[in-house]
């Protein structure tokens, strides 16, 4: 694979730090984004980060104010409950074509998916294991929506996750240490994923949209106590 251009790679560089920065509250929903401030943190000149922020600003993370440069974008909790409300919906629908078209492959991948989630291990840092758990996570979803073979649902897909991110990062913070938590959703996924090999797809796609709703009432109170909505 040939090497990106310099310029193209910077782009790429700053708007997945950004991107990250925004998603884990290190600049707070709207707080103003200083072209200054952000060429000293990520070391970028103003194309680059202009690039950067055109992305996120398409991917509704970032509002661009005419003539006044750029703010993180708003969280509310009614922009979290519509984004989770259609994430849940879509996922069950996927699934359901997901189980019509998966083959024994497809399956396999998900069992893998299952039993690397389920051996996340002590790490050193919180921050690390937020981070192998959530990686784990996203990929044995992933696993279990590529069945469906449509390149456009999987699209949309993605989209809505980036949508989410910074309200499920809110959810991650305050339920990934916990284990109490992680043996809930260890169930959640157990239950979930029997019901998949079963092939039926209508208990299956109903676990799916009660698993995506489960974190909406831990939003809300975080939200509640800490963001205006």
């Amino acid at each position: 694979m040939e090497e990106l251009e310099p310029t193209l790679k910077s782009t790429f560089e700053g708007y997945g730090r950004l991107k990250k920065d925004i998603i884990r509250g290190v600049f707070p929903a709207g707080q103003k984004l200083l072209m200054s401030a952000l060429k000293d943190r990520y070391g970028l000149g103003v194309g680059p980060l202009r690039e950067a922020l055109s992305q996120l600003v398409a991917e509704h993370l970032v509002i661009a104010i005419n003539q006044k440069g750029y703010r993180v974008a708003p969280m509310s909790m009614e922009e979290m409950r519509d984004i989770y409300d259609a994430r849940a919906n879509l996922e069950a629908m996927i699934l359901t074509l997901a189980i019509e078209r998966g083959d024994d492959s497809w399956e396999a991948s998900i069992l893998a998916r299952t039993h690397t989630l389920s051996k996340v291990m002590e790490l050193r840092t919180q921050e690390q294991m937020l981070e192998i758990w959530d990686a784990r996570h996203k990929a044995f979803h992933s696993a279990i929506a590529a069945g469906c073979g449509s390149k456009h649902l999987l699209q949309l897909r993605s989209q809505l996750l980036d949508q989410a991110e910074r309200y499920r990062h809110l959810w991650l913070k305050s339920t990934v240490f916990s284990e109490e938590a992680l043996r809930q959703k260890r169930a959640e996924h157990a239950t979930l994923v029997e019901a998949i090999l079963a092939r039926d797809a209508v208990k299956a796609s109903a676990l799916m949209r009660e698993h995506l709703l489960t974190p909406v009432p831990i939003i809300s109170d975080i939200i509640r106590n800490s963001v205006p909505a």
